[in-house]
C-alpha cells in the first residue's frame, strides 16, 4: 500500500487530524486485517509529533509515528521538501499570480526550500519497493539547490519571461496577511501555513542520493513546462477556483 494523502489547508470535511492521523491509522488497521505487509508512507520534512510548529507538521508527525510503530508491517517513510512538476499546485499557482500582478507581496520571503521533482519522488518509491534495505527507514527528499521563498517566486517570473517585483513582507505584515487570507472561503495562505514556514524545508541528508537517484533541477523541468504552454497556468488556476 502507498499512502500519498495529505492536505495543506483545513476545510470542514478534511481537517489535518482526519487526513494525517486518522487515515494512516485506518490504513494500518486495514493492512493488518488483510495480511498486507508492505506500506510506503508520504510524510513531510520536519514533521514532528512532539515539536511541530504548525498543525500541518504536528499531525504529519503523528501519522508518521503511527505507521512506523505498526506491528507486522514493513514500512518506509518519505519526507519531501516542496514537490514540483508540470501539474503541481505551488509553481503553477504562483505563475498565475505573477501573470496578473506586476508587484507581488510575499510572506516569509527568507524561508528556505529545496524543491524536489515529482518524478524523482516517484523513483524513490519505486526503488524502495525493490529494496528490502529501505524497510524501517525514513528518507528526506530534496532537490539539488536550496532557494529562499523569494528566490523561488523570482525564478518563476524569470522562467515566464516576466519582469515582476516581488516584495518581501516584514513578519508583522506576513502574520496579518495569513490571518486575512485564512478567512477566505478558498484557502491560499493561512496562519498554519505561516507557522510551517518558520522552519526551513531543507534536508539534513538527501535520501535521493542514498537511493542512487540524481535529483533534477527546477529550471530543467519547469522552464520547458512554462514555455510549452504559457497560458496553461491560468487555465489550471481557473479550474482550481
Amino acid at each position: 500500500v502507498i499512502n500519498l494523502v495529505g492536505v495543506l489547508h483545513e476545510y470542514a470535511n478534511q481537517g489535518f487530524r482526519k487526513v494525517h492521523v486518522e487515515l494512516p491509522g485506518k490504513i494500518v488497521d486495514a493492512c493488518q486485517a488483510t495480511g498486507i505487509t508492505r506500506l510506503l508512507h508520504m510524510s513531510a520534512l520536519h514533521a514532528d509529533a512532539a515539536k511541530g510548529p504548525s498543525q500541518y507538521l504536528f499531525t504529519k508527525g503523528e501519522g508518521e509515528q503511527i505507521v512506523m510503530q505498526a506491528k507486522e508491517l514493513a514500512v518506509t517513510v518519505f519526507k519531501p521538501s516542496i514537490i514540483f512538476g508540470p501539474d503541481d499546485n505551488f509553481y503553477n499557482q504562483f505563475a498565475g499570480l505573477l501573470r496578473i500582478n506586476p508587484v507581488l507581496p510575499l510572506a516569509c520571503p527568507n524561508s528556505r526550500f529545496a524543491p524536489v521533482y515529482v518524478g524523482d519522488v516517484a523513483r524513490a518509491f519505486e526503488t524502495a519497493l525493490q529494496n528490502d534495505a529501505t524497510i524501517g527507514q525514513r528518507y528526506e527528499l530534496c532537490g539539488p539547490r536550496v532557494y529562499t521563498f523569494k528566490e523561488i517566486v523570482e525564478e518563476i517570473a524569470r522562467m515566464l519571461g516576466l519582469k515582476r517585483r516581488v516584495v518581501g513582507l516584514p513578519d508583522s505584515l506576513a502574520r496579518l496577511q495569513a490571518k486575512i487570507f485564512g478567512m477566505l472561503p478558498v484557502k491560499i495562505f493561512t496562519m498554519d501555513n505561516y507557522l510551517s514556514l518558520q522552519v526551513d524545508s531543507i534536508c539534513s541528508s538527501n535520501g535521493l542520493e542514498a537511493l542512487g537517484i540524481t535529483p533534477h533541477s527546477v529550471e530543467g523541468i519547469m522552464t520547458a513546462h512554462f514555455a510549452d504552454d504559457p497560458y496553461d497556468t491560468l487555465r489550471q488556476a481557473a479550474r482550481r477556483g
